[in-house]
């Protein structure tokens, strides 16, 4: 096919007709292509999915990672290893387009590569790869790992996203009515429209922006003369720069040029707007932050023989899947650990990114505690932690491998590794209680509660990101008490909530799951229910048309 003047494949529903360019770093649309790190690409690869059972006017635009994210193996000791390895994709389809963009004043070639629909069941998907001969080996290396550690190749990384993703749309002659840059990673495509159309309105009436973090710090910011110095203004002077996105010192923040260049933001979770509004409220001339709670697609993630014995109000049969998608993810837990998991005892499990604020280990912290819970032949329990680490965030991979040696104390807790989709999934279904613990309010959204859900999983946690619009205690789930968490230094809050989660665990979790396992079920039940459509992803594509896309 040619790609010259592309349009979507399929027809497309009258609702959604707008044309729509979504600019993402990451996707995880499918395991076998392993170009996302964690909850961006979750969201945005359940994003493809729906906008593409939705039938809407969207295609995807991403980056062709050589060695993705990175592979997480062991250490002799069992201890974290960082591996990268490269990886090809003979289901890409090569779309025959390549370009030159300028970064650090240096022609780049840019290839583009094509996922289509009927592969995957996602939106159209283009990969953008500077991997090629054409290029010297410093430029190929733009697209070798995502989020690369060195500050000079992230930048670069980030024209390619902006700058590149743009130009490739005008090779496609797609001419989206909206370009949705997903997190500000994308947001130099801002000044290759500007330079396209030579005005600011002509930029604004075209770009949207959602922003996934909820505290400044978390924004990425860097030298305005280094940016400059490696084109990523597309000609534009330090001075025209400033005065376009109203900056005058010397960082340059991506989320604040976002907001004040697109024409309308969101935040991911009805809370998290309020945060961003909140936020960034003291800056001036920043477009509106509206609310469009994440979500994920349920056709991909949800156990659809779970869901049949709920419609059909058959306990038994729900009983046994379970027990059967518990046994089948404990092999997992097995070959990786040599630790046989029983099926018949109450499973937590701790699975996402590795991140400070998430608070891994919170109900280790107490050793006490734990050794009781442990080793409480009453009310038995088993812990599963998994995850990955960024690969040069030292505090996160200490974490992971303290896990790692503690869970050699016992034959009932055991840490994997290798957390991508498959692995989530399974985990989610293995899962009685999802244990989720950030520290309030550092977590946008948080969408892995949304998934485990829809595999049979009962969400434990803080109450923070989507969780405050879901969680009934008791009812669906179990969220820990608030306090004036503002007033409070960290170790109060931590100590806070660990108090907090532990009396909710021996008090009403334990008892319940082993004494009324009816009442367990039907909270399982209950939460089923709520996720499957308030949080599948359908309904999350639907309101971006509706609510950001006007």
């Amino acid at each position: 096919m040619s790609f010259r003047n592309y349009s979507v494949p399929f027809a497309v529903n009258e609702q959604y007709t707008k044309k729509v360019a979504y600019f993402s770093m990451e996707f995880a649309v499918h395991q076998p292509l392993k170009i996302y790190s964690g909850g961006l690409g979750f969201l945005a690869g359940s994003h493809l999915r729906s906008a593409y059972e939705l039938r809407q006017n969207l295609i995807g635009v991403g980056i062709l990672w050589k060695y993705g994210y990175y592979d997480q193996a062991r250490n002799q000791d069992q201890t974290l290893q960082v591996t990268w390895m490269e990886k090809n994709y003979s289901f890409l389809e090569d779309t025959g387009i390549k370009f030159q963009i300028l970064i650090h004043d240096h022609p780049v070639w840019v290839k583009a590569l094509y996922l289509p629909p009927t592969t995957y069941n996602t939106a159209p998907l283009f990969l953008l790869s500077t991997d090629l001969p054409e290029n010297d080996y410093v430029s190929q290396t733009i697209t070798h790992r995502l989020y690369d550690a060195n500050v000079a190749t992230k930048v670069a990384q980030f024209i390619l996203l902006g700058v590149g993703g743009a130009k490739l749309i005008d090779e496609l002659n797609f001419n989206p009515d909206f370009y949705h840059l997903n997190e500000a990673h994308g947001i130099s495509s801002a000044f290759y429209l500007f330079k396209k159309y030579g005005n600011v309105a002509d930029v604004k009436k075209r770009l949207v922006f959602t922003t996934h973090t909820p505290e400044e710090a978390g924004n990425e910011k860097h030298d305005i003369a280094l940016c400059h110095k490696m084109s990523y203004f597309c000609g534009l002077s330090i001075d025209e720069v400033r005065q376009l996105t109203g900056m005058p010192d010397d960082q340059f923040n991506h989320s604040l040029a976002a907001l004040r260049l697109a024409k309308r933001a969101n935040g991911v979770s009805r809370l998290h707007g309020e945060v961003s509004r909140k936020m960034w409220n003291k800056y001036s001339d920043i477009c509106e932050i509206i609310s469009i709670t994440n979500a994920q697609n349920w056709s991909y993630w949800s156990d659809k023989q779970i869901y049949r014995a709920l419609d059909d109000n058959n306990d038994v049969a729900y009983d046994d899947r379970k027990n059967f998608l518990k046994k089948r993810a404990f092999e997992i837990v097995a070959d990786q650990t040599g630790k046989q998991f029983d099926p018949q005892v109450l499973t937590i499990v701790w699975a996402r990114r590795f991140a400070g604020y998430k608070r891994a280990n919170l109900i280790t912290r107490d050793r006490q505690r734990f050794e009781e819970l442990i080793t409480n032949t009453k009310y038995p329990v088993q812990i599963i932690w998994a995850g990955k680490p960024y690969p040069m965030d030292y505090p996160a991979i200490d974490e992971f491998n303290s896990l790692v040696h503690l869970s050699k104390q016992y034959k009932n807790v055991a840490v994997l590794i290798g957390y991508e989709l498959t692995l989530s999934k399974r985990l989610k279904q293995a899962a009685d209680i999802w244990l989720n613990n950030p520290r309030v309010p550092r977590e946008a959204s948080g969408t892995s509660g949304m998934t485990a859900s829809m595999n049979g999983a009962v969400n434990f946690s803080t109450n923070d990101g989507w969780i405050p619009e879901f969680v009934n205690h008791g009812n669906n789930g179990f969220v820990a008490p608030m306090a004036a968490y503002e007033h409070m230094s960290v170790e109060e809050q931590d100590q806070f909530d660990l108090d907090n989660m532990y009396k909710i665990l021996n008090e009403e979790i334990l008892p319940m799951y082993y004494n009324d396992y009816d009442t367990w079920r039907n909270i399982v039940y209950n939460g089923m229910r709520d996720v499957r459509f308030s949080f599948d992803a359908g309904r999350m594509a639907d309101q971006y048309y509706k609510l950001m896309y006007v």
